[in-house]
């Protein structure tokens, strides 16, 4: 099983801390009048915010520690690390469609969806790619299991809260009054997705490593006290 770099997991952990950062710097730059609870993210980074490059590159650092983060998860699969990639791309594209001080931006609008789609989809990818048998590649274990974050329970669990938490956002936006707080709790969720899935292959791989010279590997079929007495 190929390793995790350490920048991985820096990357990956600095996404919360920016995003976090982001919006507390930022929002306490704005006038009183902007409440984090019912205002949006993306208000701090648009027309009219005060001093909109602290969430516009905060924004930026995001999308390259997702980028950063597919690149280096060769465990998550192919189509996973695409849509994170995609993700990241579309965080980063945000600054370049910034919502209007008025009304809204139809070209904002599907950066935003794009990058929501991509983010809360890419969990269910890496589960669909695994099929009954592991490749070892992928295999933390004898019996061929994948990492845990990496399991089809787990995975499709997890892209069903993301979708879950994206859905209230989308209906506060409509008619709530928690439009902030409901986006915050969506973002934050996932940028910590990526954070527990590196360091769940990161302990796959550790567990690998430490393995017995001996032990049999996930790719290789046991082999029967028959057929050892035979060879023998």
């Amino acid at each position: 099983m190929r390793a995790v770099p350490s920048w991985a997991v820096a990357t990956a952990a600095a996404a919360p801390a920016l995003l976090v950062a982001g919006w507390t710097v930022a929002g306490a730059r704005q006038p009183p009048g902007y409440d984090p609870v019912r205002d949006t993210i993306s208000e701090l980074a648009g027309e009219g915010a005060t001093d909109p490059w602290l969430m516009g590159g905060a924004l930026v650092l995001l999308g390259c520690c997702y980028c950063a983060t597919a690149a280096a998860l060769h465990a998550a699969g192919l189509p996973s690390r695409f849509l994170l990639a995609v993700g990241g791309v579309a965080t980063v594209a945000l600054i370049a469609f910034p919502r209007p001080q008025v009304g809204g931006s139809p070209a904002h609008g599907v950066v935003a969806t794009v990058a929501v789609l991509a983010l809360s989809l890419w969990p269910a990818g890496t589960a669909l790619r695994l099929p009954r048998s592991v490749p070892r590649e992928v295999a933390a274990s004898p019996a061929g299991r994948p990492p845990w974050a990496f399991r089809r329970p787990v995975a499709l669990a997890v892209t069903a809260v993301l979708l879950a938490l994206f859905g209230w956002s989308a209906a506060e936006v409509t008619g709530g009054s928690r439009t902030g707080l409901a986006e915050r709790v969506a973002a934050l969720a996932v940028t910590l997705w990526p954070l527990a899935a590196v360091l769940s292959a990161r302990r796959a791989h550790r567990h690998w490593t430490a393995r017995p010279p001996d032990a049999p590997r996930p790719d290789t079929p046991p082999v029967s006290p028959g057929r050892r007495e035979a060879g023998a």
